[in-house]
């Protein structure tokens, strides 16, 4: 692109910028747009797509339903009950 496409695009995104900063824009914009020509022009057709840079195994571990054996120690611990069931203050 030429300086006066990016001092348009400056205006017409209502960047006020002065005179260092405009130039800095300038070159700083067409850097990002010669490191984009030339990631376009990689060859990925062998590639297999992926939904994340690096690939890792999930850290988390599996959600599966436990039985819990000592209810009633953590019933007796709580400040508030109703029941058997912990009561909450309200948040809003």
């Amino acid at each position: 692109m030429k300086q006066d496409e990016w001092t348009l695009t400056a205006e017409l995104a209502a960047l006020e910028l002065g005179g260092d900063e405009k130039q800095r824009l300038i070159v700083q914009a067409e850097q990002m747009r010669e490191l984009y020509l030339s990631m376009s022009s990689a060859d990925v057709d062998d590639l297999e797509p992926t939904t994340h840079a690096l690939v890792m195994e999930n850290r988390v571990r599996r959600d599966e339903a436990r039985t819990f054996k000592d209810v009633d120690v953590l019933l007796d611990a709580s400040n508030e009950l109703d029941d058997r069931f912990f009561l909450i203050p309200n948040i809003l």
